[in-house]
């Protein structure tokens, strides 16, 4: 039997490339403070790795599941600051 091909998609792409992928993504967020913005590739890092895995699967232990909870309950990270890389990334993909 022949092997069925199909048209590369925008997530394969992403999926072979993943640090690639994830440096535009989240290149244009902007956060407060520069450390937050580290701490927001670290927990994107590690989920991107464990896709599909819960918060605690993917962090394996509860110290940087707690620091990941953290990140996510802070008052200074709002739902913009991690999604407006995002937004502006798949903005330029899209532009004419």
């Amino acid at each position: 039997m022949a092997k069925r091909q199909h048209a590369k998609t925008a997530s394969d792409t992403a999926f072979q490339s993943g640090d690639a992928w994830l440096d535009e993504e989240i290149g244009r967020s902007r956060f407060r403070d520069e450390r937050l913005g580290k701490r927001f590739r670290l927990v994107l890092e590690r989920l991107w790795s464990c896709i599909g895995q819960s918060i605690p699967m993917a962090f394996q232990d509860w110290c940087n599941t707690k620091a990941a909870y953290r990140f996510l309950s802070n008052p200074k990270v709002t739902e913009q600051d991690i999604l407006g890389g995002h937004f502006e990334a798949t903005r330029s993909r899209f532009a004419v």
